[in-house]
């Protein structure tokens, strides 16, 4: 009598093995702001391609509420829009799972599921929580630009704030903070704050100087979260040097004086034979007599 319920807690902690012991894995644990979305990829093996997937809710595998399948792809309508969504790709393995306006009461356990059947057969999944808070977070935390360029600051809250005046501050002094108007507006020559009064507002920094670099804070209400910007010299792209070739120098001919001529090699042998023996006639007709 004593093995019904022990087979069954045992049952019940297979059921919650880690997504790396299956044959299924997703992402960690996550946190998500209220109000905003979030994609869950889950990837399983070659073998499960033409299988039927799943994405359930709920604490325990085999007793969670399904949302969404793959054979029936959109999830129940909520205020005239589908908030879960899933998309399955066998080519790359991965179904993706779409949820969004995440509110509070959407934390909690989710799983991943290939439904395998058959009695001996355990569908194989892997899980997740997601933690849906209330706060603010920002798209990203360093932001950088050159001096004279502008730079955009997204600054992310829950509904929550929707109502709440938002405010952009030099970190460590709250005497700085600029403030948005009713409408969610506020701008001067150095600074431009837009508020989409849903989930975000925007901080434009324009004309950067150097002084601007350092920690700033998006606040709404109570809730604030760090910036660094960071500016950076402006860009010298220096000139590409260009190389010029010399002239290319024409060939040059010595010229000739047309009143000289050469002469042939036999006139011109005689004549170094009179240059060599220079006699007179008389001198030459006593060595005749002789």
């Amino acid at each position: 009598m004593m093995m019904t319920p022990l087979l069954f807690f045992a049952f019940l902690l297979l059921s919650r093995l880690p997504g790396s012991l299956c044959r299924v894995t997703t992402v960690g644990d996550l946190r998500v702001l209220e109000g905003r979305s979030v994609m869950i990829p889950c990837h399983y093996g070659p073998q499960y391609a033409s299988y039927v997937k799943y994405w359930c809710h709920g604490s325990v595998k085999d007793l969670c509420t399904s949302l969404v399948r793959s054979d029936a792809p959109r999830g129940p309508a909520a205020a005239g829009e589908d908030k879960v969504a899933m998309f399955d790709d066998p080519v790359q393995q991965v179904f993706t799972v779409t949820m969004t306006e995440l509110q509070k009461e959407d934390s909690g356990w989710y799983w991943c599921g290939v439904e395998v059947g058959g009695v001996w057969s355990a569908d194989v999944t892997a899980s997740l929580h997601i933690n849906v808070i209330q706060g603010m977070s920002v798209v990203d935390s360093m932001v950088s630009g050159e001096e004279g360029t502008s730079v955009t600051v997204q600054c992310l809250y829950s509904q929550g704030y929707r109502q709440h005046e938002k405010r952009w501050c030099r970190s460590g002094d709250w005497s700085s903070c600029l403030v948005t108007d009713g409408e969610g507006r506020y701008e001067d020559q150095a600074v431009e704050i837009r508020d989409d009064l849903t989930k975000a507002f925007t901080v434009t920094l324009k004309g950067l100087a150097r002084r601007d670099t350092g920690w700033y804070w998006c606040a709404a209400g109570q809730q604030q979260v760090a910036v660094y910007i960071l500016v950076t010299p402006p860009s010298t792209t220096a000139p590409a040097p260009t190389v010029t070739s010399p002239p290319e120098e024409s060939p040059q001919s010595v010229p000739v004086s047309p009143s000289v001529s050469p002469l042939p090699r036999h006139i011109a042998k005689g004549a170094d034979h009179h240059r060599q023996n220079p006699q007179d006639k008389t001198g030459r007709a006593g060595s005749q007599t002789q």
